[in-house]
């Protein structure tokens, strides 16, 4: 459909600039949404029900799965939009069978009607750095890495980007992937770390006293990366000419966790005690997880670079749950 998979590809000046974002009332999808509204994109966010995902974003409720690819492609080229993004998917929470369907099934049916679009529309598709094989400690994670995931996650996440880079390396559609870090910020989910320590502080604090957060131990370091700057990539990716290759996308650091989670107590000011379960054997003796996402290419091929801090992301998430 596009010829040779090496050519390049650009939005038109003064073409259209709908967007569609395919789980866009999600916490990284309404994020990407805002990014495209500070640029005066027309955003259009699909969900399974037609959620509000922010300010000046159409919400479309649409069943990606239960949809056939001949209508699906109809209903995402409605309005002749220049890109669609994928920030679909499960994985907090997720069952095995709901993993394979949101982040391989749901992928490869959205290929499928992307081969048969008209016109052809640009995919920039959310990976996760998930997909890479485990880190080592001081051996940033670059795009070449090996990508042996070790969980049920990061196998349907690589399987997923695959199809989206299998389609574009044969010249059917164009498309980018994005490997994402750890996302932070306001609306974290309450069932990821930081969003879960978030809902027991404000609990505590509701109830005026000192909160008592259990969690597993935090051995890890993570690349954790401020959700503003994750929608200010996907924009840029959408911008490019780039495609049919995987682009990381984090902060370039690895943080301990445990640090991070005394960074969300210190900026709430509400007084908690910090209990982590004892690890289990093999885990005790186990390296700690440690990652730190290279994201070098990012900043050559996208002019993209993180400028948030992670004080911020916090702030956000906290500010926002208080507010609420």
């Amino acid at each position: 459909m596009f010829g040779n998979a090496e050519e390049k590809y650009v939005i038109p000046d003064g073409g259209h600039t709908r967007v569609v974002v395919l789980g866009g009332t999600g916490f990284v999808g309404r994020h990407v949404c805002a990014a495209f509204v500070d640029e005066g994109r027309e955003v259009v966010a699909v969900s399974r029900r037609a959620e509000p995902a922010g300010p000046g974003v159409l919400p479309l409720a649409l069943d990606l799965c239960a949809t056939a690819p001949a209508a699906l492609a109809r209903v995402l080229t409605d309005g002749r939009p220049t890109t669609v993004v994928n920030a679909a998917g499960a994985v907090w929470a997720a069952s095995e069978r709901e993993m394979v369907t949101a982040n391989t099934e749901l992928v490869r049916r959205l290929v499928d009607a992307l081969c048969r679009a008209e016109p052809p529309v640009r995919l920039v598709h959310l990976g996760s750095v998930n997909e890479y094989s485990p880190g080592r400690q001081g051996r940033p994670v670059d795009e070449s890495a090996p990508t042996r995931p070790t969980t049920v996650y990061g196998r349907t996440k690589l399987r997923g980007t695959e199809l989206v880079l299998d389609a574009a390396g044969r010249g059917d559609i164009d498309a980018l992937v994005l490997r994402m870090a750890n996302v932070a910020g306001p609306g974290s989910p309450p069932a990821s770390l930081l969003g879960r320590v978030a809902q027991q502080l404000h609990l505590a604090s509701l109830e005026g006293r000192t909160a008592e957060i259990r969690l597993a131990p935090l051995r890890a370091a993570r690349d954790f990366v401020d959700a503003a700057d994750a929608g200010a990539a996907v924009s840029a990716a959408a911008r490019s000419s780039v495609g049919a290759r995987v682009l990381n996308i984090g902060s370039g650091e690895a943080v301990s966790v445990r640090s991070l989670v005394d960074l969300l107590i210190r900026v709430s000011g509400v007084p908690a005690r910090v209990v982590e379960t004892p690890p289990a054997p093999d885990v005790a003796a186990a390296p700690p997880e440690w990652l730190e996402v290279d994201v070098r290419l990012a900043r050559q091929l996208l002019g993209w670079a993180p400028q948030r801090q992670l004080t911020h992301a916090v702030a956000g998430l906290w500010r926002a749950l208080a507010d609420r």
